[in-house]
């Protein structure tokens, strides 16, 4: 097995609860973590072979940028399209991240945490 990761992708949307959040929007952040088997693409040099990081950033831009209410139900739907599209994709640790929450208080993010293993 092997470990793709993709740190930090930023992106600016409207996920929330809140009106203003729908209408203002926020930052957010996203890490991801997948595992494959990369043996043969370590030995044979070709994107065919592996898992497209590029695939994986698209994937998390356009499920991202479909307002939700919950950052739960955004990074389900980042996780089933991950799983639907890229069989090699065994495994998934995703965090998805607001920015600067408006919770009340000076809290730099709020984060929630997902692993899913593939069935």
């Amino acid at each position: 097995m092997g470990i793709i990761r993709l740190t930090n992708i930023r992106v600016f949307t409207n996920h929330g609860c809140l009106i203003e959040e729908a209408k203002i929007g926020s930052e957010y952040r996203v890490d991801l973590q997948i595992k494959a088997d990369l043996r043969k693409s370590a030995d044979t040099d070709e994107l065919a072979d592996t898992v497209d990081y590029v695939h994986l950033n698209r994937i998390v831009v356009e499920e991202m940028a479909i307002r939700s209410k919950l950052l739960e139900h955004v990074a389900k739907r980042i996780v089933v399209r991950i799983f639907n599209e890229l069989p090699m994709v065994s495994s998934i640790l995703l965090e998805v991240s607001k920015i600067n929450p408006p919770i009340g208080g000076d809290v730099q993010q709020v984060t929630i945490v997902m692993e899913e293993f593939r069935a």
